[in-house]
């Protein structure tokens, strides 16, 4: 399914803004137009991903002619010459699974009689290792 949240682009000396006003002010940017556009479905989709994630309701766009691109860069203090507001799309469940549910191949070593011990008790090896960096990384 289609996501859309209306956007705005402000043009700033190395490159662009990009605040999504319906979500809390979210931003990203990007040195070129293309790079802020890109970032910009980054940056929606992993929001929205993360609010699905949490069990969390995504708010309701508001309507892109209601967005008023001036008033925010006048929040930023920052000058709404070249500022504008343009509909970010993204397909979540897409780019999550190509994104952020992706899974890659490593290659690692141990020692063989850890191998042989593990083998001999089932254990999943790549289970074992995605447990073992989110602990590290404290992302439990």
């Amino acid at each position: 399914m289609l996501s859309a949240y209306p956007a705005v682009f402000i043009k700033e000396e190395s490159g662009y803004s990009v605040i999504f006003p319906d979500l809390d002010d979210l931003a990203t940017c990007g040195q070129t137009l293309d790079e802020a556009f890109s970032m910009a479905v980054d940056c929606l989709a992993g929001y929205l991903y993360w609010l699905q994630k949490d069990g969390l309701t995504a708010p309701v766009p508001s309507p892109l002619d209601s967005v008023d691109a001036s008033k925010i860069a006048a929040d930023l203090e920052v000058s709404a010459d070249g500022a504008f507001v343009n509909m970010v799309t993204v397909d979540v469940a897409e780019y999550a699974k190509t994104h952020f549910e992706k899974s890659v191949k490593k290659t690692l070593t141990i020692p063989a009689w850890l191998n042989t011990a593990a083998l001999e008790r089932n254990i999943n090896f790549s289970q074992v290792l995605q447990d073992a960096l989110k602990a590290q990384l404290h992302l439990d």
